[in-house]
């Protein structure tokens, strides 16, 4: 079992910059990559990043290209999403999450462990 912890998120205005962060309670050997997913209200979850724990291997949904940054820390097995020009449509719970694939995961279906969720709120 791997639990997700997450920390940040916040209210921040449209243009601002946030910075969410998924420490890990271990990595085991099966974990190869860490996705950030978001979900606004009425919304299915979606798509937003990924990271491999291993090389450096990252995808970004289309709309947060050039906007959104995601890195990771392998000594403190966390991983980071830098948000910035924010605009009201992210406006979402973020989730991070854990997946044992071999090819890059895009869908929530291809993660197994997820954190807890943070709010971001972006006003306009």
């Amino acid at each position: 079992q791997v639990q997700l912890v997450q920390s940040g998120g916040g209210l921040v205005q449209a243009g601002g910059s946030l910075t969410l962060s998924c420490a890990a309670s271990r990595r085991t050997s099966s974990s190869y990559y860490m996705g950030w997913f978001r979900q606004a209200p009425g919304k299915e979850r979606e798509f937003v990043a990924v990271i491999s724990w291993r090389g450096s291997t990252t995808y970004y949904e289309d709309s947060v290209k050039g906007r959104f940054t995601v890195s990771r820390d392998n000594a403190e097995n966390t991983v980071y999403l830098q948000m910035n020009s924010l605009k009201p449509e992210d406006t979402a719970v973020y989730y991070c999450a854990d997946s044992d694939r071999s090819t890059v995961p895009r869908r929530p279906g291809e993660y197994r462990y997820w954190g807890q969720g943070t709010q971001v709120t972006v006003s306009s």
